[in-house]
């Protein structure tokens, strides 16, 4: 067992655990709302009961498949004798239960049961006490959920921190263009669409392909959404620099240098994060 809380009902306070996933009840601590000296006996008179035995075998078949109905019979016809007295250690030891559980233990000890067997226990208690065990159970329930999303919303929040600052150093260290060599600039590119290529990923298509034949598709297939967001500004650039009859080595550079800049640019640009 693991992870132990406690709640308060009508001034009893109640033990709750965690149980192989599930929540399970102190009995023990809720039978003294009834009898603080003798709980344990308060319990057995509640088990001995023919519903209890009944409910209790219900749930066992439900949720354990190792559930022993041969025990389970045995326990239905011991029942019929007078001074007939069933303790949690008996019906866990002769029918191979689970939904009722001992711990040992001064603090802390005592015999739990799973919520649902937990509410029909409280039931005999006294229905007001069950009201009022269901509703601090959901409280308590209702609080694990949001500190559970507090924690989950700033855990992610963290991680996207992290993340950013990981992708805008990789773009930095990466991504953002190197200027352009003096044989780039010599060089004479046949498709103005290369020429941009070069000026942002510092590669022609063809030697994109040499370098990755295992890849379908294009240098720009595979461009991030800053460098797409750039290329489309180069264009309307290039076409611009064309009218106005630059070289294309000198276009290059230009091209090259509003790349560069743009990109350092856009790695810290929040309006692109919100699009991504």
């Amino acid at each position: 067992m693991a992870k132990k809380e406690t709640i308060t009902v009508q001034g009893t306070e109640i033990i709750l655990l965690s149980h192989q996933s599930e929540d399970y009840i102190s009995l023990t601590d809720m039978a003294k709302f009834k009898n603080a000296e003798i709980p344990a006996t308060v319990i057995s008179h509640w088990m001995s009961t023919n519903f209890s035995i009944n409910y209790m075998g219900l749930w066992e078949r439900m949720n354990n498949h190792d559930f022993n109905l041969t025990g389970f019979r045995e326990v239905k016809m011991l029942s019929t004798e007078t001074g007939f007295a069933l303790s949690p250690k008996q019906w866990i030891t002769m029918t191979n239960a689970i939904g009722i559980v001992s711990k040992a233990g001064r603090y802390g000890g005592g015999t739990f049961a799973h919520r649902n067997i937990a509410f029909e226990f409280a039931s005999w208690l006294s229905p007001e006490f069950k009201y009022y065990l269901i509703n601090e159970f959901e409280r308590l329930k209702i609080e694990e959920q949001q500190q559970q999303k507090s924690l989950e919303w700033n855990l992610q929040r963290t991680l996207s921190k992290i993340n950013y600052r990981i992708h805008t150093d990789a773009i930095k260290e990466h991504i953002i263009p190197q200027i352009v060599t003096k044989e780039q600039i010599s060089y004479t590119y046949a498709e103005e669409a290369d020429l941009l290529n070069v000026a942002l990923f510092g590669i022609t298509a063809r030697q994109w392909h040499d370098a990755n034949p295992d890849k379908q598709g294009n240098v720009r297939d595979y461009a991030t959404l800053e460098q797409l967001v750039v290329l489309s500004n180069m264009e309307s650039i290039n076409a611009l620099l064309i009218r106005q009859e630059l070289p294309q080595s000198q276009r290059l550079v230009e091209l090259n240098k509003v790349a560069i800049t743009q990109m350092r640019s856009l790695a810290e640009n929040k309006n692109l994060k919100a699009l991504k």
